[in-house]
């Protein structure tokens, strides 16, 4: 008989690497892991993780910017039971439940505008599959059905569903699901550290702000406004690095979208939910979109959901018996998702989480530019709770790694020398190599301290193992 699963343990790790190396097959990871023996993690509390041996580590990534309210919140998991107990499942095809629909009034709540209708999913790239074919569909009733292409930003990560990896910006994961759905176009980014290889402004931030989104303007031109649907930008750019709007650069976008007759989209499937410090990231940055995607930080991770916001421009077609969104996921606005994540949103009013975001974040900063002496790094980035740390060959040029050393440095030694410090996050080189942090909004100063003095003593070495 099969001994019956215990997520309490106790657990063999040897066991469960063997088991994992010959059935799991673990997202965006190399075979060598596997073959390395995967970490196990078993618990998480507070901002803990402890893998199976009952080993701590800091969870510096939430995650994957997603525990934003931490680990282990009872709460939340009671109040997903609660509702399983209740109603376990019902989908939200023609019908309704209590949880969704109050759900979908909270989040119209923190959205700005008339950003009122909310389309659920049970994740990020599925918020944005849903944005995209919610754009071209909206043009087509608008009587414009050529309005069909998206902009996005270089190395820019939006999803890996068709549609939505058509709109992300890194090529190395596109090469292999060619063609792709058609019409995704690419602009810079805005990574102010290596403006000048862009050939962008170096001395002023706002005018390579200006620069920077002049250059989506001149995409939509050089395309042809009246084939572009829509914009889709996360207010800070995670992949390549946590890259921060400069000032007055959204503003810009927005009149740039408003003059062409564009939609915006504000991708915040990372930055939603307080990781830059509101509920919305577009709020904390002051401009609105015309529709939002969000997921992870929604619930805090405890359960799958994802959400599309829109504003009235957006729906009003679809406010018609004549037409219907044909689109939707059997799963979306689970019962038990949509329960916790108003438990979960109940904790940040509670706690004021958004607020703690805003008050912490100089500090976190300040202790991550402490590392700037080191002469591997070469910028500290980012917004809020959402760090970047851009590792350099050579300071004075801001010469980069080539792709093997990059390789060697980021998964031969810092990623296991991190880990094995007691620190998970991301060290990740889809752009020039990074490292990156976005741990739960639950963690303060003495944290900030205590990953810092992991990262300097790893960091210190780093140079010499390429």
């Amino acid at each position: 008989m099969r001994t019956p699963f215990s997520p309490e343990g106790p657990h063999d790790t040897a066991a469960l690497q063997a088991k994992a190396a010959k059935h799991l097959w673990p997202h965006f990871t190399s075979r060598k892991v596997l073959n390395d023996g995967i970490p196990v993690i078993t618990r998480g509390e507070g901002h803990h993780l402890y893998d199976a041996a009952g080993k701590r580590y800091i969870d510096g990534l939430a995650g994957l910017f997603v525990v934003n309210a931490g680990h282990g919140r009872q709460r939340i998991v009671d109040a997903a039971a609660r509702q399983m107990k209740q109603l376990d499942f019902m989908p939200i095809w023609s019908y309704a439940h209590p949880a969704a629909v109050e759900l979908a009034e909270r989040l119209a709540s923190y959205a700005p505008a008339d950003l009122n209708r909310v389309f659920f999913s049970t994740g990020g790239g599925e918020a944005v599959e849903t944005a995209f074919k919610l754009a071209k569909h909206y043009w087509k009733l608008r009587g414009k059905p050529m309005k069909h292409k998206v902009i996005s930003r270089a190395v820019a990560y939006h999803g890996t569903p068709q549609g939505a990896l058509a709109i992300t910006g890194i090529p190395a994961m596109k090469q292999f699901y060619e063609p792709l759905t058609p019409g995704g176009h690419r602009v810079p980014n805005t990574n102010f550290y290596r403006a000048a290889e862009a050939g962008a402004p170096t001395d002023d931030l706002e005018a390579f702000g200006r620069w920077a989104a002049d250059r989506i303007e001149e995409a939509i031109l050089f395309e042809g406004a009246d084939t572009v649907a829509a914009v889709f930008l996360e207010p800070v750019q995670n992949s390549g690095g946590c890259f921060p709007p400069p000032p007055g650069y959204f503003q810009r976008v927005r009149e740039i979208c408003d003059r062409h007759d564009v939609l915006l989209v504000s991708d915040e499937v990372i930055c939603a939910f307080g990781r830059v410090g509101d509920f919305f990231a577009c709020n904390a940055l002051g401009y609105v979109p015309d529709i939002i995607t969000c997921a992870k930080g929604i619930t805090s991770g405890y359960v799958p959901l994802g959400a599309t916001v829109v504003s009235e421009k957006v729906y009003e077609p679809f406010n018609s018996p004549e037409n219907t969104f044909y689109h939707g996921y059997t799963f979306a606005a689970h019962p038990a998702a949509a329960a916790a994540a108003l438990e979960n949103l109940d904790i940040f009013e509670e706690e004021d989480l958004n607020g703690r975001v805003r008050e912490n974040s100089p500090l976190f900063r300040a202790e991550l530019e402490k590392l700037l002496d080191l002469d591997i790094v070469g910028d500290v980035r980012g917004e809020g709770y959402f760090f970047g740390i851009e590792l350099v060959k050579d300071k004075a040029t801001r010469e980069t790694f080539d792709a093997a050393e990059s390789d060697r440095l980021l998964r031969d030694f810092l990623s296991p020398a991190l880990w094995d410090a007691g620190l998970y996050c991301r060290a990740d080189d889809r752009g020039d190599p990074v490292i990156q942090l976005a741990p739960p909004l639950t963690i303060g100063p003495a944290e900030f301290a205590e990953i810092g003095g992991i990262l300097r003593s790893v960091l210190k070495d780093a140079s010499t193992k390429i």
